[in-house]
């Protein structure tokens, strides 16, 4: 045989060698890639709990820098309904859960109030229950019955869905149909944005979401309940009726990565976080 055969017949062996060790190196490089690829927990639900949750997740973070917390509202109905369908990893609903509405844990993180919200100006302190219900129904239309200015009633009301607006019904007797609201929100925020607007309005959000705002500066103030004033202090004591539990639901037993982050949402670890949020540590 030639050299010049011979040559011929070495080179494809040397361009293998070369073809496998790129291929080796690349294969190193995206099992690299793919090892540090963050895990993702997708949390969905609560716009009363979402604000806690997502503080809660930077840290959770900042102590495992490969994991992502993706927090995203639309209301209770939408934690258990994402979490039933699979889409979530966990559900934020932000009342008592009844066994039948999710086949999976319940874990409770913090408890909120609900309380009755109105302008900074407006000069009432206080409604009774019946008035309450009066105003809500629809069967007072103006302040002035109340006792108090001679202004147009602007009554503001959940949207459907949300565990604030269940809340509310159940503890003021109401049915969705009696509500005779003017403006309908969906979130905490948009609710105290918009009694925060308008002197003649009224409204009912998270207690602990109004009491963050109060302290800085928005213009809305919140109204004792049977002589009870609806405070972190009181719903700890239990004095304040309208109070709720802050939960997270998994379908069935979550797995490893997101139960420890469950368990670090339950700990005494974040419980200056639920402090700064105006809720209630369940560690108390």
């Amino acid at each position: 045989m030639s050299r010049q055969t011979q040559k011929w017949q070495t080179q494809p062996k040397g361009a293998a060698v070369l073809c496998f060790v790129a291929c080796m190196l690349i294969f190193c490089s995206c099992s690299q890639v793919s090892s540090h690829r963050p895990q993702r927990i997708v949390i969905t639900g609560s716009s009363t709990v979402a604000p806690l949750v997502a503080e809660i997740g930077k840290r959770f973070e900042q102590l495992h820098p490969n994991v992502r917390i993706d927090v995203q509202t639309g209301g209770s109905s939408r934690g258990i309904a994402d979490v039933r369908r699979g889409i979530a990893d966990v559900g934020m609903v932000s009342r008592e859960i009844a066994p039948q509405e999710i086949d999976g844990e319940v874990f409770s993180i913090a408890l909120d109030g609900v309380g009755l919200i109105t302008h900074r100006d407006n000069p009432l302190s206080e409604l009774s229950q019946e008035q309450i219900v009066a105003i809500f129904s629809g069967q007072v239309r103006n302040w002035k019955e109340v006792g108090g200015f001679d202004g147009e009633l602007v009554v503001v009301n959940k949207a459907a869905g949300r565990s604030t607006l269940d809340v509310f019904l159940q503890f003021f007797k109401l049915a969705p149909e009696q509500i005779r609201s003017d403006i309908v929100i969906g979130d905490n925020e948009q609710g105290i944005k918009t009694v925060a607007g308008n002197r003649n309005a009224i409204g009912y959000v998270s207690v602990g979401s109004a009491e963050h705002d109060i302290g800085l500066g928005v213009k809305i103030k919140l109204l004792p309940l049977n002589g009870v004033d609806p405070s972190a202090a009181n719903i700890r004591n239990q004095s304040y009726g309208l109070a709720r539990p802050l939960n997270l639901i998994t379908r069935k037993s979550p797995h490893s990565l997101v139960r420890e982050f469950i368990e670090f949402a339950q700990s005494s670890q974040v419980e200056a976080i639920v402090k700064e949020q105006n809720f209630v540590s369940i560690a108390d």
